[in-house]
């Protein structure tokens, strides 16, 4: 009887008990958008002004390894990437730009922020913020609320900004901000720096890894989504062979953000020796330092288009193009000459001439040597599988089906 009691007791008890279940990363569509209003200037000139603008907030600290006290925003890109955000209980929907480049999440650009049972903006950490991004800007009020990713993956407490006055985000309603939670730092009033949203999914135990993993379909593609974000962890369906990672790097200002080390050959000629410089989601093109660039402009005899702001080379000329080659890691990553023109269907989008061929390497505006030699951005971005590995400061990369495309 004693025995049948204990075996009555036991499987009760592991009836009524809940089944512990480990988190897993959880993927969500996001769409591209062209943003070229060539009233604010040429691609080349907006994607300049975002890379002066990450070097201006880094020199408000000169001679220090301190971050910069704010981020820079993606409102200057031509090329954008969008993401569904909810807010609230029950959530509003906002569209929000999706930016490595800066940590602090913010909405109010245009859908107004709607306060709900879990709202707060009063008490610790509500005060004051204020950003410029160059062309754009907003200020406002620091609040808390519930945040809704997709489907299951939800943050409580999350620390936003709500903006009362906001310019050059039209039709966007904020940022999601994927940056490091560095580049937060002083930008909320009484508040050194503001856990994002990265930080809390994984301090809430909602997913395994503080892990970020992006992909992207090139613009040329008229698939929709046209890419996704996986958060904590890697999405193994859309990339090739293995990741290599590499850490961030220790140049200051790059390792207050995705910033690695990489060299750079064209063909079989270099182009640099070791370089520093970021990932960034938010710029368009691949950016170099002066020199290097101008090493690059020499080897393929390009021409630079004003109009477009960009190099522009001949139908012979691309014939002799030769791979652009990104040593990271200890693996190179390569950009094929088609990898390396503005997609050509997509000219009008950059005022340029239907039939000419444009490069999507461009001019920084200053020469290597300052810790910040390089963006790879979207265009880089676009033919790779790219990491951002909070857990184990480093950012990874892998080939995918559309790294060799021919479709530009």
């Amino acid at each position: 009887m004693l025995q049948a009691i204990f075996f009555l007791t036991l499987v009760s008890l592991i009836h009524c008990s809940p089944l512990l279940v480990a988190p897993q990363p959880a993927t969500f569509p996001i769409s591209r958008r062209f943003n070229l209003d060539l009233s604010f200037g040429n691609l080349l000139q907006r994607d300049q002004a975002r890379a002066r603008a990450f070097l201006d907030r880094a020199g408000r600290n000169p001679g220090k390894r301190a971050p910069p006290p704010a981020n820079v925003g993606v409102e200057n890109s031509g090329t954008i990437y969008l993401s569904t955000v909810g807010i609230g209980t029950p959530p509003t929907e906002y569209t929000l730009l999706v930016d490595t480049g800066s940590s602090n999440t913010w909405v109010g650009a245009d859908r107004s922020y709607r306060q709900t049972s879990s709202s707060r903006c009063t008490g610790n950490g509500t005060g004051p913020v204020s950003m410029s991004y160059g062309s754009g800007s907003f200020k406002g009020q620091e609040c808390f609320d519930t945040v809704t990713l997709g489907n299951g993956l939800t943050i409580t407490n999350q620390s936003i900004g709500v903006a009362s006055q906001s310019s050059g985000f039209g039709g966007i309603d904020g940022i999601l901000g994927l940056g490091p939670v560095d580049l937060t730092y002083q930008s909320v009033d009484g508040v050194s720096s503001v856990p994002t949203v990265m930080d809390n999914l994984y301090a809430q135990g909602t997913i395994p890894q503080e892990i970020l993993g992006i992909y992207f379909q090139p613009s040329s593609e008229s698939h929709s989504p046209n890419g996704e974000l996986t958060y904590g962890g890697v999405d193994a369906s859309k990339y090739t062979g293995a990741i290599t990672y590499t850490p961030i790097t220790s140049a200051y200002p790059s390792y207050a953000f995705w910033g690695i080390d990489q060299n750079l050959t064209y063909g079989s000629t270099s182009l640099s020796p070791r370089l520093s410089g970021i990932v960034d989601t938010g710029t368009t093109l691949l950016l170099l330092a002066t020199d290097i660039y101008d090493k690059y402009v020499q080897a393929t005899g390009a021409r630079l288009d004003k109009n477009s702001g960009l190099l522009r080379i001949t139908q012979a000329q691309y014939q002799n193009l030769q791979n652009l080659n990104f040593i990271i890691g200890g693996t190179t990553f390569t950009l094929t000459p088609n990898g390396q023109i503005w997609p050509r269907s997509s000219n009008n989008y950059i005022g340029g001439d239907y039939d000419s061929i444009y490069l999507i390497v461009g001019d920084m505006g200053y020469k290597s040597g300052q810790g910040f030699d390089f963006i790879n951005g979207y265009a880089f971005l676009e033919r790779f599988y790219s990491v951002y590995d909070t857990t184990n400061q480093r950012v990874g990369f892998a080939t995918t089906p559309y790294t060799t495309s021919t479709s530009n």
